[in-house]
């Protein structure tokens, strides 16, 4: 029993396990990491699984199991009683050293007061369901507040279009009165009284809350990339949770 086959052992049962329990240490756990933001929100980070070291210890008999399997001649009693007896001498050296390094899986530390941690290599890979996932970015193209500014003034005056020519239209849809019979000529007759024009119906005030309602969500959308040019972090408690902050100060 070495260091490498004891790491090489614990990636391959914690691929399909979350907990691997080092006998008389404590035990490794993998926990799964869902989609996070990072640069300032433009960029989705693709679900992972995180390794750390607990010094809980666990009931599990994986790597006893596996290093008998390994090896026939060996039965889970000699396994167990090699893998602890391997376990007490490397925790003595973690005490003294302050680090252990697990090939392929990062490195087992100690602080002053012997309380271990595990730091994992920046490459380390246990999730094999998100083999293919890559970061999406959606940083396609910033518009700059001249080309926003365009882009709002087009719009009004193509708002401003629209209720002239809805009035032109409701206006040609409006009946004309019907010509009315001329009456037998009377003495005195009376004026007969034309029918009044049916009044126009106006769409202006339905396009002039719209307009408005348009021009205040640029205008948030404005603030909104003036201050992530100006106070990038001002907006981080906003865009993530105190978890996430933690994470990306780290």
């Amino acid at each position: 029993m070495d260091i490498d086959l004891l790491a090489k052992m614990v990636k391959e049962a914690i691929l399909d396990h979350d907990t691997v329990t080092l006998p008389g240490v404590g035990c490794f756990v993998a926990e799964l990491v869902p989609s996070t933001f990072s640069d300032k929100g433009y960029t989705i980070n693709p679900p992972y699984r995180r390794l750390y070291f607990s010094p809980k210890q666990g009931a599990d008999t994986y790597l006893v199991d596996l290093y008998a399997r390994d090896n026939e001649e060996v039965d889970a009693d000699m396994a167990t009683r090699i893998l602890t007896e391997f376990l007490a001498e490397m925790k003595e050296v973690l005490k003294v050293k302050k680090t252990v390094v697990f090939p392929g899986l990062g490195r087992l530390r100690a602080t002053r007061e012997n309380h271990f941690f595990f730091v994992a290599d920046e490459d380390l890979d246990i999730y094999p369901e998100g083999l293919g996932l890559a970061p999406l970015s959606l940083k396609t193209h910033v518009e700059t507040p001249e080309e926003v500014a365009t882009a709002v003034a087009g719009l009004a005056e193509l708002i401003e279009e629209i209720p002239g020519q809805a009035g032109n239209d409701e206006e040609e849809q409006v009946p004309e009165p019907e010509p009315t019979a001329e009456p037998a000529p009377e003495p005195a007759p009376e004026p007969i009284p034309e029918p009044e024009p049916k009044p126009k119906r106006s769409h202006r005030k339905f396009w002039r809350v719209v307009l408005i309602v348009l021009c205040v969500l640029v205008g948030l959308l404005l603030i909104f990339v003036l201050l992530s040019r100006l106070a990038p972090g001002l907006l981080d408690p906003l865009l993530y949770s105190r978890e996430e902050l933690q994470i990306l100060r780290y």
